[in-house]
């Protein structure tokens, strides 16, 4: 089965000075190794933005590279635009790239694996899944 990983979990795996060993970060390993992470465009650009020094952009987007992005389509892009609407509605903000991952997780079947807490709440209020790390 294949997992749509957060920006979160990336950044822990990436964009830290020191390797980061966190249950997150062994869970990203295991889903790389047993080919199972999905990536989306927006991800991608999340990534790499803000990162300070171009020897470090260079290195996050060359690890990277290997993940092709999952094709996104119009509907993909509306469905976001529904799931915004349904939770503001209920009081529920969040990004459009969140609810672009929702969307695109939604239309895949794929669950996210997120370390944000605001997949959580959508949780509780569209059908989305969360990848439940195996810690045993």
């Amino acid at each position: 089965m294949s997992i749509l990983v957060d920006t979160s979990v990336w950044s822990l795996a990436l964009r830290r000075n020191q390797l980061d060993s966190s249950p997150h970060v062994q869970e990203l390993v295991k889903l790389i190794k047993n080919m199972q992470v999905q990536v989306i465009g927006p991800i991608r650009q999340e990534i790499l933005s803000g990162i300070k020094t171009e020897t470090q952009f260079v290195m996050v987007r060359e690890q990277l590279r290997p993940f092709p992005d999952l094709p996104l389509t119009a509907d993909d892009f509306e469905y976001a635009a529904e799931l915004f609407n349904i939770l503001r509605a209920r009081g529920i903000q969040g990004s459009n790239t969140d609810f672009l991952i929702c969307a695109v997780s939604l239309r895949h079947s794929m669950p996210i694996f997120t370390t944000d807490n605001d997949f959580t709440l959508f949780a509780l209020h569209i059908p989305i899944k969360l990848h439940a790390m195996n810690l045993g």
